[in-house]
Parts: structure tokens; sequence; C-alpha cells
């Protein structure tokens, strides 16, 4: 590698970490006798920052480079920082030298729009294609959409790439304005549309032909900025469930405004990313995912913030005591899944043994439920639930003093741990 792409690689590489819209493949492309790599249906492998950042694809920005002046973004154009611009022969290049290490399993590629989204998307998808066709790659191929490039470029990134992402950034339009005056809603939205449409008209062509060309297999994402503006966590909420719904997305990424900017009085004045309430509403969208809640299950206008002590699913049962406990021998499946501390797996095998036999609290716990926290919102074959006539905070107090103690004695068990250790050095023969 020359020193002119290592530099560039430093420079890109850092400033793509931004991006935490890069999913696992979920997409099944086979390889050919003579190509490179595959792509699974179980995903690409992943590592993490310490900041929480996946960083296992190879997560580069084409450039860092840019026309707009986004004021949540640390490559905004009137911010002093090094630039720098990759070609599509070397991003072809460091992709196939390094998957050939076995340093990645699959790219993901953003940019910067340079010129206009047009030129940008039109360079993106030569990296793609090229992969494709001249390196014969059939590995995970992740590309970034950018608003407002046309519909025939765009259609041809579906046509090479796995996964395709339209970043809406902000949560409501009129926010979107005032951070990010140069982009507009329609031109987030309309390819958003584009990609789900080409997706559907895709698989129905592959059931009448087997050989019809695939486009983005692996589906489309998006990715939210939370906390750079006022907007409640119910509106994300709500605005994440209605994209699942109208746009058929497989993610919705949440990303904890970082402070990268702070001398633009536009943006709040905060000292770190507010990384617990992203992982409450990650917690969120998955039970809108895998526990069939809706939206407006999750929160209610009177209370629009999810409870940053405890998890969405247990604030749920905390404010809905009156439909506890349940038996979990006669509930359906809905409500067993919103019973704290039952999961998915778990809720099946419940549905699954009890055709057989009444279960009691023993069975409960070699099907995996935790009971130090689902007894309370439970009643089974011997015994009534201990969580009856409970008032909703102080069982909460209750729980939460149970869970600090648990955690306590966790760090009190690998502090011990590490004090005993006694390293066991070579001996020299």
């Amino acid at each position: 590698m020359n020193e002119s792409v290592h530099e560039k690689l430093k420079i890109l590489s850092d400033a793509a970490k931004y991006d935490v819209s890069c999913a696992s493949s979920g997409s099944n492309r086979a390889n050919t006798s003579k190509g490179i790599g595959s792509g699974v249906a179980c995903g690409i492998c992943h590592s993490f920052t310490e900041d929480g950042r996946c960083v296992s694809l190879f997560k580069i920005l084409m450039t860092n480079n840019c026309i707009y002046d986004c004021a949540y973004c640390i490559n905004r154009r009137t911010n002093d920082r090094p630039r720098a611009t990759f070609t599509a022969q070397e991003i072809v290049d460091l992709t196939i030298g390094f998957y050939r290490r076995n340093y990645i399993e699959g790219l993901f590629l953003s940019s910067g729009v340079i010129k206009s989204p047009d030129y940008t998307m039109e360079r993106m998808v030569l990296v793609a294609k090229k992969l494709r066709k001249e390196e014969n790659y059939n590995g995970y191929i992740h590309l970034k959409a950018i608003p407002g490039a046309s519909r025939e470029l765009i259609h041809e990134a579906g046509i090479w790439a796995d996964r395709l992402s339209v970043n809406m950034e902000i949560p409501t339009e009129p926010n979107l304005k005032k951070l990010a005056p140069e982009k507009n809603y329609p031109d987030i939205v309309t390819p958003m549309g584009q990609i789900r449409d080409s997706i559907l008209v895709a698989k129905e062509e592959r059931q009448k032909y087997r050989k019809a060309p695939r486009f983005a297999p692996a589906g489309q994402s998006t990715q939210l900025i939370v906390g750079a503006t006022p907007e409640t966590d119910r509106q994300i909420i709500l605005l994440s469930s209605g994209l699942y719904k109208q746009q058929n997305l497989k993610r919705v990424y949440f990303s904890g405004y970082l402070p990268v900017n702070s001398y633009d009085e536009r943006l709040p004045a905060i000292n770190r990313p507010p990384l617990v309430r992203e992982n409450r509403l990650y917690q969120s969208d998955w039970l809108m995912r895998f526990y069939h809640f809706k939206a407006e299950e999750i929160l209610s206008e009177d209370q629009p913030f999810l409870d940053l002590d405890v998890d969405p699913k247990l604030g749920f049962a905390l404010r809905n005591m009156h439909l506890f406990p349940v038996d979990i021998n006669r509930a359906d499946y809905e409500m067993i899944l919103r019973i704290p501390g039952v999961g998915v797996q778990s809720a099946q095998k419940i549905i699954l043994a009890r055709k057989h036999r009444r279960l009691n609290s023993l069975h409960l716990k070699k099907l995996g439920i935790v009971m130090k926290r689902a007894k309370y919102f439970i009643t089974c074959n011997e015994l009534p639930s201990p969580g009856m006539g409970w008032e909703p905070q102080r069982l909460k107090h209750k729980l939460l003093c149970e869970m600090n103690s648990k955690y306590k004695k966790s760090l009190d068990t690998q502090l011990k741990l590490f004090t005993d250790f006694k390293p066991v050095l070579p001996t020299l023969h």
C-alpha cells in the first residue's frame, strides 16, 4: 500500500465511524466456481469499538469532502479538517486485498456528497460494479444511497449491492430544515419507496424466472440521530414503526448525537452522547420487531419519553399492572411475550410445553424464564404471583435494588478473580 492510499485510509476510515447503520448481511449470494467470497444469511461477524460502534466490515467513506453544511456532521464543508477522496479503483483494490488477508468479510461504503448527488452515487456504483464484474467478488456489499440521486443510479446500485440504506438522520422535517437547510424529506423518502418497490418486483420476477436478477436482497435500512433535536422518544418510535410498515425496512438504526460541532448554537449543549437513551430505543425497536408490540403500547402521549432506569418491556408492565398477573397456563402467546423475563424462544416453549401438562415455577426455570423478574407478573400451577397488590413505583424500586445487587455481586466476583490471579511465567531451559 503506497503512502498516499495509506493516508487516505486513515482519514476516511476515521470519518466513517459516525455512520452506525452497517448491518449483518441477511443475504444468500452464492459463490461461483472462480469467484471470491460469498454472502451468507447468518450475517457478517462484527466487532465493536469502545463506544459501541460497529467496525466489522471494511467501513469506509469514498470521500469526506461534502457540498452540504449540516450542523451535526463532522464532515460539513465549513469544518477545517483533513480531506481525502478515494478513486473507485483504490477502494476495489483495498477491499480485495483486505478480504484475501481475512481482515474483512464485506464492504460498507458511504460518502460525503461531492459536486452533486448523481456524481457521488455514480462513483459508488462503479465500485460495486467493478467488484462484481472485474474481481468476481461475491461477498457482502452495503451501499449508502445518496438522497437526491437519480432513479437510474439508485436502481443500478441495488443490482450490484446486497443492501442499500438512505439515512433519514433527523426524525422530523422542520428540525431537518433547521440543522440541514440544504436537505429535504422528499429526497430521502422517494428513494426509500423506489428501493422498496424494486425489491418487491425483483422477488416476483424470481418466482417466475429462477435466474432473474436480484435487487438489494438484504433489503434497506436507515439511521436516525437521537438527541440533536428535541423530538420525544414516542415520536421516534412512531416514525420507526411507520418506516417498517410503509417502506419495508429491515432495520432502523439509532445514533446518539455526538457533540462534534459544539460551536454551532443550533445544537444542544451536551458533553457526551445519550447512549442509555439510544440503548432504550434499540430495545423498543426489538419489542416491535420480535415481541409484537405496537408503537402506541410502548409509550403514550402522557409519557412520551422512555424510562432510562428500566427496559421498555418492564416499563410497559409497570404502567399496565391491571393486565397482570398473567396465568402462564391459559394466556395467549401475545400476552406471554409481554411478561418481563420471558423471551421469544421461552414463550414458544411455554406454548408447546403446556399442551402436555400444567406448568409450575420449576418447569418455567427449566424453560429459561428469568424468574427473579417474571415471578411478579405471573401466576402458575402451584402459587400466586408475589407481585399482586404492589404499587408500581414500589415494585420498580424493589426490582432495581435486586438488579443493582446482582450487578454488584458480578463486579465483586470479577474483582476477586483479578486479584487472585497469579500469572505463570514461562521457564527458560
